[in-house]
C-alpha cells in the first residue's frame, strides 16, 4: 500500500438524464486530474445522471457492473487511476428496485459499490419514493489503501462512518448532492466524522442548478485532525487536488484515541432505545 496518495475532487454540474454527456465530462476531468498527478478522482452523487431525474430514474438506472461502469472501467485502466462516481443502480433481480449507489473502479477494473443507507425524504428530498436503502458498509482494498464509501445524508449518522472506519477504511469518501441550504451542516459534519474516526475524509459535492435546486459545491479533503487540506470553490465547477499521507494518522490516534476508547456495549443500549422511539 502506498503511504502518500494524490486525491482529486472533481466538483461538476451534470446534465440531467444525459449519461453520455456526463461521462464525457467525467472523462475530461479524469484526464486533467491525471495530468496533475492524481491517483484517485472522485465525482459527486449521481454524477452519471444528475440528481433530480425523478421518474426518469427507472429508465436511467443500470446494473452494476453494467454498460456505464464498463465504460468508466476502461477509462480507469487507460489512465491508471481509481475513479469514484455516483449512479442509480438497478437490481439484477427486479425491474422496480433501485439503489442510490457509489461505484469504485480502478486500473484493474471494477472494485466495488456501496448502496446509500439513509435516504432523505423530507423538505425537497424524496429518495425513499424511488430507492431501496442499502444495509452494508462499503470498504475496499486497493493499491491506494483501504477506501470506504458513503453518500451524502449518511454523514448525518455517525454510525455509518464509524462502521466504515472499523472495517479498516483510512480514507472515507463521501459523495454528495447537497443543496445550498444544507451547507453549514455538511461543513460541520465532514470535519466531525474525520476527527471522531481519526481518518481522512474526502467530500465531493454536486454544483449547479437542477429544477430550482442550487447545489453549493464546497468539496473538501479533511485530515484526521479536522484540518481542511484543500477546498473547492462554492457554486461553480472546480477540480482541486490534495495529498494524503497515511502516516499522519498514527500520531493523531495516539493524541485522540477515539477508537481505542470505544464502548461497544453502548451500541446495544442505543439499538434498544431507538426501537422505543
Amino acid at each position: 500500500m502506498k503511504e502518500r496518495i494524490k486525491v482529486a475532487l472533481a466538483q461538476i454540474s451534470c446534465k440531467q438524464g444525459d449519461k453520455a454527456e456526463n461521462i464525457r465530462k467525467i472523462e475530461d476531468n479524469v484526464i486533467k486530474a491525471k495530468q496533475q498527478g492524481a491517483e484517485l478522482i472522485i465525482f459527486p452523487e449521481f454524477s452519471l445522471t444528475g440528481y433530480t431525474v425523478r421518474d426518469c430514474v427507472y429508465e436511467l438506472a443500470e446494473t452494476i457492473p453494467g454498460h456505464s461502469t464498463t465504460v468508466l472501467e476502461k477509462l480507469a485502466k487507460k489512465t491508471g487511476t481509481y475513479i469514484v462516481f455516483g449512479m442509480p443502480e438497478l437490481s439484477e433481480k427486479t425491474q422496480a428496485t433501485i439503489y442510490n449507489a457509489a461505484v469504485l473502479v480502478g486500473p484493474d477494473g471494477f472494485v466495488g459499490k456501496y448502496r446509500k443507507m439513509y435516504l432523505p425524504t423530507h423538505s425537497v428530498f424524496e429518495e425513499k419514493r424511488y430507492f431501496r436503502p442499502g444495509c452494508k458498509a462499503g470498504v475496499f482494498d486497493t493499491k491506494l489503501g483501504k477506501i470506504g464509501l458513503i453518500i451524502c445524508y449518511d454523514i448525518f449518522f455517525p454510525e455509518v462512518s464509524r462502521l466504515t472506519r472499523l472495517k479498516g477504511a483510512q480514507l472515507i469518501v463521501c459523495i454528495s448532492a447537497s443543496p445550498a441550504t444544507r451547507r453549514t451542516f455538511f461543513e460541520t459534519l465532514t470535519a466531525a466524522r474525520a476527527i471522531e474516526n481519526t481518518a481522512f475524509l474526502a467530500y465531493v459535492n454536486l454544483v449547479g442548478i437542477e429544477d430550482g435546486l442550487q447545489f453549493w459545491g464546497g468539496s473538501r479533503l479533511i485530515a484526521p485532525n479536522g484540518k481542511v487540506l484543500v477546498k473547492a470553490k462554492y457554486d461553480e465547477e472546480d477540480l482541486v487536488i490534495g495529498e494524503i499521507n497515511y502516516a499522519d494518522i498514527r500520531p493523531i490516534e495516539a493524541f485522540v484515541p477515539t477508537l481505542k476508547d470505544l464502548r461497544p456495549e453502548l451500541f446495544d443500549e442505543l439499538r434498544e432505545a431507538a426501537e422505543r422511539l
